[in-house]
Parts: structure tokens; sequence; C-alpha cells
């Protein structure tokens, strides 16, 4: 086996200059927030480590994840896929098919045993004895059990690999189940969202190539980077929701200033994804900015947590059990209370103003008396 490639040495190969190639470690340094050290810190991982061998193998899903990833901007999925990593084996983009295609699976898992990275798009049906998403006469449930025991590290893509989605919906008649229910000797990082964020999934990457681990997981194993804060917390409606200011139906006049979409639906205030801080499209828009509500995909379970456009019944706030109502209120109390103030204000600084140029034309006029009497 030869001594496998640097990410720089792919760059150099392709022609790129030092400058551009320290360009491209600023940007992904800057995505990943690692400070004014980090761009040294991703030239080093760069120059030193090997490039990844990653298995990414297709379950019981929709592709959306491979659709998001590649349309990642920063950075983009093609400098991921063909210098970052070695992305040995996707059937959606590779160009090799058939037994050549499935011959690279078998390589790569007797070459680089311990070594590589499988990322799983989709879960695993179990019913039938798993004999569903079958390749080359083998079942998912077979492929999975095998590129999963020599494993470095599992990253389940999407809400379907990490918490079973919409396949795993009551009655689940398939018995969809995800990656980390059926692994427990190799550690899996959890990417849910359907789909994940284009410069999350690269994000994950890049942060594992940079440091030789994953990234610190919550307690649903998702990179707290990403998935540490709710959507509410960064959306920029949530000045209205503070001030009690909801929509009570599509296109009211509410809806049309861009009041809050919590009494519509909105999952915001219990779904914890970058959505609201990092956009889409390269941070063009998200769900909420287009005028509809978070479903909250990210969450296990979420589609058995319908219908979503009824609101959520109860949520923590402030630290104490409250809702949209009692918000409302609040927001119309201190909104009163606050006019309250205002007007007293005024009328103290009036009945101010009012002495104040009293006392000075007495004074004034005593002062005329005196000068008129001498």
């Amino acid at each position: 086996m030869s001594k496998p490639e640097t990410f720089y040495d792919v760059f150099r190969q392709r022609g790129v200059t030092r400058r551009d190639f320290l360009g491209f470690c600023a940007v992904t340094a800057t995505m990943l927030g690692l400070g004014p050290k980090g761009v040294a810190t991703v030239a080093h991982a760069m120059e030193t480590k090997p490039r990844i061998p990653v298995l990414w193998l297709h379950g019981l899903e929709c592709t959306c994840c491979s659709e998001s990833f590649l349309r990642s901007g920063h950075p983009m999925a093609s400098e991921i896929v063909t210098s970052m990593i070695s992305l040995d084996y996707d059937d959606t983009i590779m160009a090799a098919a058939g037994d050549q295609a499935e011959e690279i699976v078998h390589d790569i898992i007797r070459d680089y045993r311990g070594a590589y990275i499988l990322a799983v798009e989709g879960n695993i049906p179990l019913a039938h004895d798993g004999m569903a998403c079958i390749v080359g006469g083998r079942s998912f449930r077979q492929q999975f059990d095998e590129a999963a025991k020599h494993a470095k590290a599992i990253i389940a893509w999407g809400t379907c690999a990490s918490s079973g989605c919409v396949q795993a919906a009551r009655p689940n008649p398939t018995q969809a189940t995800p990656v980390h229910k059926l692994v427990s000797h190799v550690p899996v990082i959890n990417v849910p969202g359907c789909p994940p964020i284009a410069e999350v999934m690269t994000g994950v990457l890049s942060y594992i190539l940079t440091y030789d681990r994953l990234p610190e997981l919550d307690n649903q194993r998702r990179p707290k980077m990403f998935y540490s804060q709710r959507v509410h917390d960064k959306c920029y409606r949530r000045a209205h929701f503070d001030a009690g200011q909801f929509v009570e139906a599509w296109d009211d006049e509410g809806a049309r200033q861009g009041w809050c979409l919590y009494k519509m639906g909105c999952r915001g205030p219990t779904t914890y994804n970058a959505c609201a801080s990092m956009g889409w499209n390269e941070g063009v828009s998200f769900p909420i900015k287009s005028g509809h509500g978070c479903i909250g995909c990210s969450e296990e379970g979420y589609f058995d947590r319908g219908p979503f456009y009824e609101r959520l019944p109860d949520m923590q706030q402030w630290g104490v059990e409250s809702n949209a109502d009692k918000v409302a209120v609040a927001g119309a109390a201190a909104l009163g209370g606050a006019i309250a103030v205002q007007s007293a204000a005024t009328l103290v600084k009036r009945v101010l103003t009012g002495k104040r140029s009293k006392d000075a034309a007495m004074k004034s006029g005593e002062g005329t008396s005196e000068e008129n009497n001498s």
C-alpha cells in the first residue's frame, strides 16, 4: 500500500498556489470558529495528515443529504471530496459501477481497518429479515454490519440515519432503525436534519480531519458546535415573540409584518439546530425567514409530533413554564406599563418645565421693578 496523500499534496498536484491554500485554510478555520490561531492549526493538519478514506453508504432514505452536501459553499463539497477526504465509495456520485464498485468497499475495509470513516445516509430496515435496499445480492443490513465492524467512526447523515425520520414514524412497518441502535463498539456522530445544512456536513468532516477526533457531542450524539442552541434563540423574529406579537392566520397583517410564527406551529423553541445562525444556500435564507415555521426536523421523533400547524402546548421560557398567551399578556402589560411610565414622565417634565418658566418670569419681573424704583 503506497503512502497516503495529504490534503496539501493534492492541492499542489492541482496547481493551487500556497497563497490560495492558506486562503482555503482561513475560510475553513473561520467556519469552524477556531479563532486567530485556527488558520495555522488547519494548515498544519492539511500538510501533515493523510486524507481520510470514507465509505458513504445509502440505506432507507431519499438522498436529500447528498443533495445538500453537494451544495456546500464554505468549504465547497468539491474541495472536500477531491482533496480533504478520499471518498472511495458513494453510489450517488462515483463513476465506478457493478463488481468494480463493490470491490472498492472490500479493499478499503481490508487495507484501512480501523482507519476509515463510515458515512451512512438513511436508516436500516429490519423487517422481513432485513431484506431491503439490496445491492449486489446483499441487504443493506449486511452491507452496514460489514462496513461498521472495522470503521474508525460512523457519521449518521440526516434524521433518517440519526433517529429514523418519516420511515420510523408510527407504525413503522419496515422497522426502520437508526444507526446508533445497531452499533456499540464504534463511536457514532449524529448530524440530523432533513436534510442537514450543507456547511454543517462539510464542517464536521473538516473538524475530524483537523483534530483527528470527533467534535464534542450532546446527549443525542450531535456536535455541540452546530446543535447547542435552539432555532428560537437566534431567530430574527424572536423580538416579536418577546413582545407578544404573533401571526394568527396565514397572510394576516402579522404575517406581512414578519411577526413570530409560534402560534402557527413553529417548533423553533424546542429545536436545536444552526438554521437561524448559518442559514441555507450559503446563508441566503432558512424556513422561518421564508415565512414557514420550523417543523423540528433535527429532533428525535419529530414526524410523530404533528400536526405541524398546531402550536406547541407549552414551553420553557425564562426558566418558568410559559406559553404564547402568557407571553402575549406579559408583553401587553409591559407595553402598557412602558406607556404609563412614559406618560407620567412626560407629565412630570411638563410640570417641572412650567414651574421653572414661572419662577424665571417672576424673577425677571422682580428685577425690573427694582430697577424702575431705583
